[in-house]
């Protein structure tokens, strides 16, 4: 299965502005549109590969999540590569990307990472005995407190982010676009993997300062 790229679906190239960008789609459409293509039996499949490249990067918000989402760091790949191994990359990033989140606000409040390792401590010493650093209790308080962290803006940018990733997913073909079910699960399932990275990243930051008693 080939990665599909939205920038190559468009003609453009990654560092295109975005007025080149709603151009390379304007000229684009008007060349696949299937009212011009009335004997083509690809122009409808066409159409709709163009205009969910230009749902994605003809929006600066999306097209920023795209960009991070499918490169990061790394170089563009066009090899191809099972659908599996496609969602396990996908899942990857967005647990990077929850954890990075969360890690980040709680430092720079260590006093608050202070006063969640002495309740988490407390509970700790009250269940077994003795302090540790348990996984347990720390993704209990995460649950808890875990909306104290999260802004509405920060909710705004990750729901962009799981949008841009099912549409991606999504245009790899792993689920239908038809099949509203698979969409939904699909959609659900990278919520959660985004989820447990922002109580990852929870854990991390508490672990640095964590000393055992």
């Amino acid at each position: 299965m080939a990665r599909i790229d939205f920038y190559r679906v468009l003609g453009v190239s990654r560092d295109a502005s975005d007025d080149a960008i709603k151009k390379a789609y304007r000229k684009l459409v008007f060349q696949h549109h299937p009212d011009r293509n009335p004997n083509s039996a690809h122009a409808e499949p066409k159409i709709r590969e163009i205009n969910a490249a230009y749902e994605v990067v003809g929006d600066p918000e999306k097209r920023r999540s795209y960009d991070r989402l499918n490169w990061g760091d790394e170089t563009a790949r066009d090899e191809a590569a099972d659908p599996a191994v496609i969602l396990d990359e996908m899942e990857q990033k967005l647990f990077d990307e929850g954890r990075k989140e969360v890690f980040a606000v709680l430092m720079k409040d260590v006093k608050r990472i202070k006063a969640e390792l002495a309740v988490i401590r407390e509970r700790t010493v009250a269940d077994q005995g003795y302090d540790t650093f348990k996984e347990e209790m720390i993704r209990e308080r995460a649950s808890e407190v875990m909306e104290e962290f999260v802004t509405a803006e920060m909710e705004g940018r990750t729901q962009r982010l799981l949008e841009v990733a099912t549409e991606m997913l999504l245009s790899q073909g792993l689920v239908k676009r038809g099949d509203e079910g698979g969409v939904r699960s699909l959609r659900g399932r990278l919520d959660e993997v985004f989820r447990k990275g922002r109580m990852k990243g929870f854990a991390a930051a508490l672990e640095l300062f964590y000393e055992r008693r």
